[in-house]
């Protein structure tokens, strides 16, 4: 057999962000919340006045209104239309993947965003920016020894421009002192990387001079929960030596439970799947699960009277979705961001739109409200 050596990731040559061509610019995608919508079609303008009706009506209750949404709603520029959502209440809880935070402290940071897949890859220098990668942990390192999770963690180091980081022998004072403690591992792990010279100790600070174009600020700065919800290695915060499964994974299973903290609350309340093909309905499925599991064990009837509102450019599968599920020779069956959730308990209404264009006309159909 064949051995196969792990790759070390230490050797990786990487990049200042300065030397990446960008894109996207923030100053260039934001939409102004005052703004007029792009035009949609009557069925469009009908159903999401649908969905601002359920809206207001979880409001009025306490239920939760949850928004899962895919990196493009960012990159599409509707961060200040959310902010001006989550100000006015109409959001509970938001969700993204691990692309949707990379996009937005780049875009805090730096100003701008997105590069070419197919030329960085053949380079060598896709995803290497040594900023994004550095900070991200950082912030999430910093936000574990806080009990906070990945969003929380990156949407206070933004909002608040770096982070307090501990010495090296405080650090390990404390393991030593208690090993046993909950924050060991997290704690193990900063100390890991300042010791590497990763990451520094005392005041971070970082200028985030575009933080009016990351949700994940505007979410900390209302207190609205901001859960991500990343793979490993799938993101570009990967392609640096600082990568650590660890980290990632730490921030993402205390979002996981924040996120069934926000579904336990969701009877009578709306979900919103905004272009998110797979982190969406995937988390949802299991947290849904968890939620009916812990409630029936208690004697408590499961989630129910919620209404699931799912936004993608594509057609559906030319399905109605209306009718239920269709049959495995169908190749809609196999569009999961339809199919889980029309499996999970509650109307579930398909919505081709684009993202932007969607989160807009929701905005001004509350407002006008």
């Amino acid at each position: 057999m064949k051995t196969v050596q792990q790759l070390d990731l230490s050797k990786l040559k990487v990049f200042p962000l300065a030397e990446r061509k960008s894109l996207t610019r923030a100053e260039d995608i934001l939409i102004p919340p005052d703004s007029a919508p792009k035009p949609v079609s009557e069925e469009l303008a009908r159903q999401i006045q649908g969905a601002a009706e359920h809206i207001r009506a979880a409001k009025q209750r306490g239920a939760s209104v949850m928004l899962l949404y895919g990196a493009h709603l960012l990159r599409n520029g509707t961060a200040l239309i959310l902010d001006r959502l989550m100000e006015q209440g109409w959001i509970t809880h938001l969700a993204t993947n691990g692309a949707g935070t990379i996009h937005d402290w780049e875009y805090a940071w730096f100003g701008a965003s997105t590069e070419s897949v197919e030329m960085n890859v053949a380079s060598g220098t896709f995803g290497t920016w040594h900023e994004t990668a550095t900070n991200i942990h950082l912030a999430l390192m910093a936000g574990a020894l806080d009990g906070l999770g990945y969003g929380r963690s990156l949407g206070r180091y933004i909002a608040e421009d770096g982070a307090n980081v501990p010495g090296a022998e405080a650090l390990a004072q404390s393991i030593a002192a208690e090993p046993g403690h909950p924050l060991t591992a997290a704690r193990a792990d900063l100390l890991q990387a300042l010791r590497e010279g990763r990451v520094s100790s005392g005041r971070v600070a970082i200028e985030h001079r575009w933080k009016q174009a990351s949700i994940l600020a505007s979410a900390w700065k209302h207190g609205v929960p901001m859960t991500v919800h990343p793979g490993i290695g799938y993101d570009i915060i990967s392609n640096h030596p600082i990568f650590s499964g660890s980290v990632i994974g730490r921030a993402g299973e205390l979002d996981f439970k924040l996120f069934g903290g926000s579904v336990e609350g969701l009877d009578g309340g709306v979900v919103l799947s905004v272009g998110s093909a797979i982190m969406g309905p995937q988390v949802f499925e299991k947290s849904l699960s968890c939620v009916n599991n812990m409630r029936l064990q208690s004697g408590r009837q499961i989630v129910q009277g919620h209404h699931i509102y799912v936004v993608d450019l594509q057609d559906g599968g030319g399905w109605d979705w209306t009718k239920g599920e269709p049959p495995k020779t169908n190749a809609a069956y196999y569009l999961r961001f339809c199919k889980s959730f029309s499996r999970m308990g509650a109307p579930m209404h398909y919505l081709q739109s684009d993202n932007a264009a969607f989160v807009h006309h929701l905005a001004h159909a509350l407002q006008n409200a």
